[in-house]
């Protein structure tokens, strides 16, 4: 495996700004924020995206992140926060994350970030729902 810098921050080899250290994973600031308290949650085990995190451990990761999103919003008296992460594409760290940004209102912050568009028609939203609902692995 390649060198992962939230595998280094997680084994204590790298410093980092922490804000849980938990079973389930690990928060720490994002050193280039999109506003001011902008944490990343990762998982303890180096898990590349989200498809590869095992079933097993998405109820306690998940839960951390909940949990976080609470945090910040508190701890900083946010109006809300924006909860995202990146699988593959726009992925700067290969290493799974989940970004818990603090939100206010008026804070300039333009929900998602590429351009929206509608289906053409319903049939056409009614084959890509197919689609996607068929590739849906069984439990």
């Amino acid at each position: 495996m390649t060198a992962c810098v939230f595998c280094d921050i997680v084994s204590g080899q790298l410093p980092a700004f922490l804000v849980a250290d938990e079973p389930a994973g690990m928060a720490f600031l994002d050193t280039r924020p999109v506003f001011r308290g902008h944490v990343l949650v990762v998982p303890r085990p180096h898990v590349p995206t989200l498809t590869d995190l095992p079933a097993g451990s998405i109820g306690t990761y998940f839960g951390l992140v909940q949990r976080l999103a609470v945090a910040v919003e508190t701890g900083l008296a946010a109006g809300g926060t924006f909860v995202a992460m990146n699988n593959n594409v726009s992925q700067s760290v290969p290493h799974l994350h989940t970004h818990v940004v603090p939100r206010t209102k008026g804070d300039g912050l333009r929900g998602f970030f590429w351009p929206r568009r509608k289906y053409d028609s319903d049939d056409e939203a009614r084959t890509y729902a197919a689609q996607i609902a068929a590739a849906v692995p069984d439990r």
